[in-house]
C-alpha cells in the first residue's frame, strides 16, 4: 500500500474507533441492553446502525463502477450473493458471542485500547477462533 492509503485507513480507523466510543458502542452493558427484548430494551444501537447502513450505501454507491479508488488502489467489493451453510452459521456464531459477551470485532478492540480488562478476554477468544478457522482451512 501506498503511504497515502496507509494514512486514509489510519484516519477512517481512528474515526470509525471514536464513532464507537462517542456512541457507547463500545460499552457491552449499552449492547446487551439492545439485546434485551424482553426487559429495559436500548434501542440506540439501532440508531447507530442505520447511520452506518446510510454511510455505507452511499459509500457502495459512490464505488460501484469504479476499478480503482480516489487514491488509486484497485476496488476489492465483495462478489459473494450466494447465502449458504458457512455464512448461516459463521453469522449464528457471530450472534451468540455478540449476544453472550456483547462485544463484536471493532468495539472490542476499541475497548481494548482504552484498558477494558474484559474485552482482552473477548479478543483474545477472537483471535484463537480466526486462528483455529484459518488453520481447518488450510487443512480442508
Amino acid at each position: 500500500m501506498r503511504p497515502a492509503s496507509l494514512l486514509s485507513a489510519l484516519i477512517a480507523g481512528l474515526v470509525f474507533g471514536i464513532g464507537l466510543i462517542v456512541s457507547g458502542m463500545a460499552n457491552p452493558a449499552k449492547v446487551l441492553g439492545f439485546l434485551d427484548l424482553a426487559g429495559a430494551w436500548d434501542p440506540s444501537l439501532a440508531l447507530v446502525m442505520a447511520g452506518a447502513i446510510a454511510v455505507g450505501l452511499l459509500g457502495f454507491r459512490l464505488a460501484k463502477g469504479r476499478s480503482t479508488s480516489l487514491l488509486g488502489e484497485p476496488m476489492k467489493l465483495p462478489t459473494a450473493t450466494r447465502i449458504d451453510r458457512r455464512l448461516v452459521l459463521g453469522s449464528l456464531a457471530f450472534g451468540v458471542g455478540w449476544g453472550l459477551a456483547g462485544y463484536c470485532p471493532g468495539p472490542a478492540l476499541v475497548a481494548l485500547g482504552s484498558g477494558q480488562r474484559p474485552a482482552l478476554l473477548f479478543v483474545a477468544a477472537m483471535l484463537f477462533g480466526m486462528g483455529l478457522f484459518d488453520w481447518l482451512e488450510r487443512r480442508a
